[in-house]
Formats: structure tokens, C-alpha cells, sequence
């Protein structure tokens, strides 16, 4: 019979969704499930953006431009301003989500068995965009017993080899909450000059800054405008992730018409969603300053109730709204089909995200889990008193 690719054998299952089969069946039986698991806001979305696609009056649903709608690339251009982000309209291309902005750099600085260095644990879909690109993931590891800080950049000197293109963080991170420091990214930015690599920065969760911490982004430091790419989505900063728009932005004019043949490759970014993103720019800050006010709060409380726990270890978040919690156990992703399966207290469960998916080096990461704190403070108690008697009973 026919056999599939190799490349589609080696592609990873996401740890966030390969249990979905098991929480669905769990849900079947009755089950009540408090999904951990997956970066789903519950906040809700900008009325603004609804609105728009509501009481659009298009008549003909026609493809947009390639690199997205001029109008909104200008507005999103606005908004970086806004943060001290200086680019033009046409240092954007509008994407199908972050996911495409970063396939998109992939494919044009990248070739086959090229190199990207990566600080793990990572957003586990880095993963797939590498297996998928033809592109090897070198990790540099950064340990829950610092935080998950930058390592020291001697670190990522000795794994630069003649085919490392390029360093990508998430800043602030997913899955650890790390924010990287202005200190810590003028230290990036000048080991990328050096080296003549790229410097790519998911900054998907920009707005999610916590204790006072700013965000700085690589788009602000002078000098590395032909190594930065930055990677950005409304996904989470309006509560959209079913929207699918993201951007790819670099003031490097040979990434920015490269990228552009990826984009006309695949038409366009979707026309509806593009309405709806533009419409989101117009959300007040008030918005914005509420949801930090609660996603402190659920912070807090998270880390506190998982502090309680006889064996548990957790960072701090300073950004997002993940954190890595280090558990009792031999391998987290037995435990979280268990959870699942074959434990509830009352009829509720959890549902978690194993981390080891969340890194590249093999056997790292097993007994460690991914924890969204997007459900209210209530159902994140409840969660962890559930995880807590969970762990009274598992036997590895």
C-alpha cells in the first residue's frame, strides 16, 4: 500500500491537543473536565470586533491582498507606535495566524537541515514548524530552578555552527511565563550582529506583563533592524484565537519580499477575520488593564495553591499565562491520560499538558506539566485540590 512521507512520521502530535480523544470520552461518561491544558482565554472578545463582522453589509466575500489589507497593515503599524515600535505598513505581512508568520520566516531564511536555535522548554508547535521546514532545532535549556531565565550567552555561542540561521524566543514565553529583560535582549541582539544570524521573537503575548515588568521588544533595539523578525497575533491580545490573523513584521526589505512569495503562494489571509482584527485596534486600554488586573490574580493564586503541594515545584510567571509545574511523578504524560481516564473527585478531573513535548531534547521535561491559568480563581482552586488528591493516589 501507499506509505505516508517521512517528514509526516516524524511530525510531533501536540502534547496541548493529543488528549483531547480521552477528555472527550471522560466528558461522555459524565465527567466535569477543568481544561488546564489549552491557551483559551475565557475572557471575553471585544465587542468592537464582533460587531464589525456582524453588521458588515459585504456582499461578494472577495480574497484579500496577499500580504493582507493595506488599511489594517497601516493600522497595525499604528498600534506597534503605540508601543514604541517604529515600522511602516509594508514591513507587515498579515498571516493565518502566528503559526503561518513563523512558517513564513522559516521558509525564507532557512533551507533544508539548517539550524534555529531555541531556549527550551518552547511553545511545543516549534516543534512541528521545524519537522515541517526540513529544520533542525539546537536547544539551549533554561531550568525551572532559575526561572526559566536566558542562559548565559556562552551557551549559545558554543552551539552556533556554519548552519545556525537563527535564534528564536518567545517573549514573554509560553509555556514558561518568562520575560526576557531590555539587558537580556541587547545581549541576543549582539550575539545575532555578530554572528550575522536572525533574531526571531514570538511576541504574541505582549500585553501580559506582570509586577510592574515592561515589554521590550527586538523591533526597539537600534542597529538590528536587518536580524529581527518578530512574530505577533491578535490571538490572545483580544481574546481571538479562532480569528487566525497574525503578522510577520522585519524592517529587513529582502525577509519582508521573500516572505511575500510565501503569502501569494497561499492567496490570502482571511477577509472576515481581517474586519474583525482591524475592529479589535480600536479596544480601549481599559480593556486591557482589566484582564492584567485578573491574570495577576489567577497568577497568584495558581502559584500559590501549587507552593501547598508536598513535592511540587512552579515558576513564577512574569508574562503570559503559563506556567511549568514540576510534579511527583515519572512521566506526566501516563499521569495525564490517567487524570482523565481513571480519576475524579466528584465527577470532576483536570485536563494538563504534558511538558516533555514542550521541549526537543529527549527524555527532559517527563515529569513536568504546562498549566494555563485562563479559567477564573474558583475553578483554578478547585483544579488544584483535584491535582493535589490526584497525587495522593497515582502510583507510577
Amino acid at each position: 500500500m501507499p506509505i505516508v512521507s517521512k517528514k509526516g512520521s516524524l511530525m510531533p502530535q501536540s502534547p496541548i491537543r493529543k488528549l483531547v480523544p480521552y477528555a472527550e470520552k471522560a466528558q461522555k461518561a459524565g465527567k466535569i473536565i477543568y481544561h488546564l491544558n489549552i491557551g483559551q482565554p475565557d475572557i471575553k472578545t471585544p465587542k468592537i470586533a464582533l460587531d464589525a463582522v456582524k453588521n458588515n453589509s459585504l456582499e461578494i466575500l472577495a480574497y484579500s491582498r496577499s500580504e493582507g489589507s493595506e488599511v489594517y497593515r497601516q493600522k497595525i503599524a499604528d498600534y506597534y507606535a503605540k508601543n514604541d515600535i517604529h515600522v511602516k505598513h509594508d514591513d507587515i505581512i498579515v498571516t493565518t495566524g502566528g503559526s503561518e508568520a513563523l512558517l513564513f520566516a522559516f521558509g525564507s531564511i532557512m533551507d533544508v537541515d539548517d539550524e534555529v536555535i531555541i531556549p527550551e522548554p518552547f511553545y511545543a508547535n516549534y516543534n512541528g514548524f521545524s519537522t515541517s521546514s526540513g529544520v533542525t532545532i539546537v536547544p539551549v535549556v533554561s531550568k525551572i530552578d532559575d526561572n526559566f531565565a536566558l542562559p548565559p550567552i556562552e551557551e549559545f555561542e558554543k552551539l552556533i555552527t556554519p548552519k545556525t540561521k537563527a535564534i528564536l524566543i518567545c517573549n514573554p514565553g509560553n509555556p514558561t511565563g518568562y520575560l526576557y529583560s531590555k539587558e537580556e535582549i541587547k545581549k541576543l541582539a549582539a550575539i545575532v550582529k555578530k554572528h550575522d544570524l536572525f533574531l526571531i521573537a514570538d511576541e504574541v503575548y505582549r500585553e501580559f506583563t506582570y509586577d510592574g515588568l515592561e515589554h521590550y521588544s527586538i523591533l526597539q533595539e537600534e542597529g538590528l533592524e536587518e536580524n529581527a523578525i518578530v512574530i505577533d497575533s491578535v490571538s490572545k491580545r483580544y481574546s481571538m484565537c479562532g480569528a487566525r490573523i497574525g503578522c510577520l513584521v522585519s524592517k529587513n526589505k529582502t525577509l519582508i519580499q521573500t516572505a511575500l512569495k510565501f503569502a501569494q503562494a497561499r492567496l490570502s489571509p482571511p477577509t472576515f477575520a481581517q474586519i474583525a482584527s482591524e475592529a479589535a485596534l480600536e479596544t480601549p486600554q481599559s480593556y486591557f488593564d482589566a484582564v492584567i488586573t485578573e491574570y495577576v490574580d489567577r497568577r497568584n493564586t495558581l502559584v500559590s495553591e501549587l507552593q501547598k503541594i508536598e513535592g511540587v515545584k512552579v515558576g513564577t510567571p512574569k508574562g503570559a499565562f503559563y506556567c511549568i509545574a514540576e510534579l511527583p511523578v515519572k512521566n506526566t504524560d501516563r499521569f495525564a491520560q490517567w487524570l482523565l481516564e481513571d480519576f475524579d473527585v466528584n465527577g470532576e478531573t483536570i485536563m494538563v499538558a504534558p511538558a516533555a513535548g514542550f521541549y526537543s531534547t529527549p527524555g527532559v521535561g517527563l515529569n513536568q506539566v504546562r498549566i494555563a491559568y485562563v479559567l477564573n480563581k474558583e475553578s483554578l482552586i478547585k483544579s488544584v485540590a483535584i491535582l493535589k488528591e490526584a497525587l495522593k493516589v497515582y502510583k507510577d
